[in-house]
């Protein structure tokens, strides 16, 4: 006899409607892969004015999340709300009544995870979160089962489809960091407000919740060290293909010494190496497992119908666990376990400087001296010969592995020099 799972969906946004058209499209394909028939019984959105293309016939349509929460048939929600509030305490909501969760909400599941994994577990429920990372690419799961022997060592993701587009126009194409967000936003990559994206924000949200599943414990978003791509300059780009680099803003995870050195900021990757070929709006995860060894995960970071893949997987899943009639499965995250932390002065880098200095005698010396007495050694110097309108050449210095927090007393050095810019970019080599 064939199953049913009644599901919910509040939020009929982009990523809710493309939930609805899988369960509603792709039923007899779920259904004899799974045994299972999914059933979409009521939706919930403030606005059901607006057209989205997916025929409700059949749905129940409401207003009020309370008809979810308050309906003994439905069996999953799915929120797509997005952001904190209302998502927040609508997902708490639903745990606190006894229904499993699915979520696509990485600002939700970074900042208000423990207190949601807390409340699942005092309620004997699953929240799911497979599509609040990579979209359609199966991370979480790989993470949480397929990996699940090894100790992850190292994880660096391209995880912003907004940033690498751009990035990616700027290498390619030679435009500057303003033409390329133009044309990510007017092709549909980037937000009208593309602050949480190009700043890096969005993916430090991404790598709270890989590394809290990497490290089986919460992490605190407050304590990445994040750095956005908006210094970047077309000059950077070049310099970057000249040394045989290219840039990307990489979320980065190390493993050493029972810590955790995690950041977010552009990185100069070797033009050889696998991140450097993910391109456009893509993502991808290279992870470094101490038993597999190294992979990568690579595909769609985003999209409606990606991501509603993803919350789809969860549903399967959750469907398994319910008609099992078994308790909820323990999470991978112990919402109890607390991750330390590397303070970013504790970390060392080889890094790429680029200054601005006017054009004369002896000053690359005396750069050099600064970066000395603070026990950093150049590995490269490239100075053009080009004056710029305001009278000033670019310098760009690559250098041997040195300690962030010598780094940034040398730049704040390096900036009382009457001869130098204050604009000073600096940028980590990959590693």
């Amino acid at each position: 006899m064939e199953k049913v799972i009644n599901v919910g969906i509040v939020g009929m946004g982009v990523v809710g409607t493309g939930v609805a058209k899988i369960l509603l499209n792709q039923g007899r394909l779920l259904s004899e892969r799974t045994g299972t028939r999914f059933v979409l019984k009521t939706v919930v959105d403030l606005d059901w004015e607006r057209e989205r293309g997916v025929d409700l016939t059949g749905v129940q349509t409401a207003t009020d999340f309370e008809v979810l929460v308050t309906d003994p048939e439905i069996d999953i929600i799915v929120e797509t709300v997005g952001g904190i509030e209302p998502a927040f305490t609508m997902v708490r909501r639903a745990l606190a009544a006894g229904k499993h969760v699915v979520t696509a909400n990485k600002a939700l599941i970074a900042l208000k995870g423990q207190t949601l994994f807390r409340e699942a577990q005092a309620h004997g429920v699953e929240l799911r979160f497979e599509a609040s990372v990579g979209g359609g690419i199966p991370i979480i799961k790989s993470l949480r089962e397929g990996l699940v022997a090894n100790k992850i060592i190292n994880m660096y993701g391209i995880i912003n489809g907004t940033s690498n587009y751009i990035l990616t126009r700027m290498h390619r194409d030679g435009l500057d960091f303003d033409a390329a967000l133009r044309e990510a936003q007017t092709r549909g990559f980037a937000e009208a407000d593309p602050t949480l994206d190009v700043g890096g924000g969005d993916a430090a949200h991404k790598l709270t919740i890989l590394a809290s599943l990497a490290a089986g414990g919460f992490v605190d978003f407050n304590a990445i060290p994040v750095e956005g791509i908006t210094e970047l300059t077309a000059l950077d780009i070049n310099f970057a293909k000249d040394f045989g680099y290219v840039v990307k803003l990489l979320a980065i995870y190390r493993f050493s010494e029972e810590k955790l050195d995690l950041r977010v900021h552009p990185t100069l990757v070797p033009g050889d190496h696998l991140l450097a070929a993910v391109n456009n709006e893509l993502n991808a995860v290279f992870i470094t497992g101490d038993y597999v060894g190294d992979t990568m995960f690579y595909g769609p970071g985003a999209g409606q119908t990606p991501t509603a893949s993803a919350i789809v997987s969860d549903l399967v899943d959750l469907a398994q666990i319910i008609q099992s009639g078994k308790p909820a499965s323990i999470p991978t995250i112990n919402p109890e376990k607390q991750v330390a932390l590397f303070s970013l002065e504790e970390i060392t880098n080889r890094f790429y400087l680029r200054l601005f200095t006017l054009d004369q005698p002896g000053i690359l010396a005396q750069i050099a001296g600064v970066l000395g007495r603070y026990a950093i050694s150049i590995s490269s110097v490239v100075q053009l010969e080009t004056h710029g309108e305001d009278n000033y050449v670019p310098i760009v210095l690559l250098t041997h592995e040195a300690s962030e927090k010598a780094m940034s007393k040398a730049i704040m050095a390096i900036k009382e020099f009457p001869f130098v810019r204050p604009d000073i970019l600096r940028l980590r080599l990959f590693k």
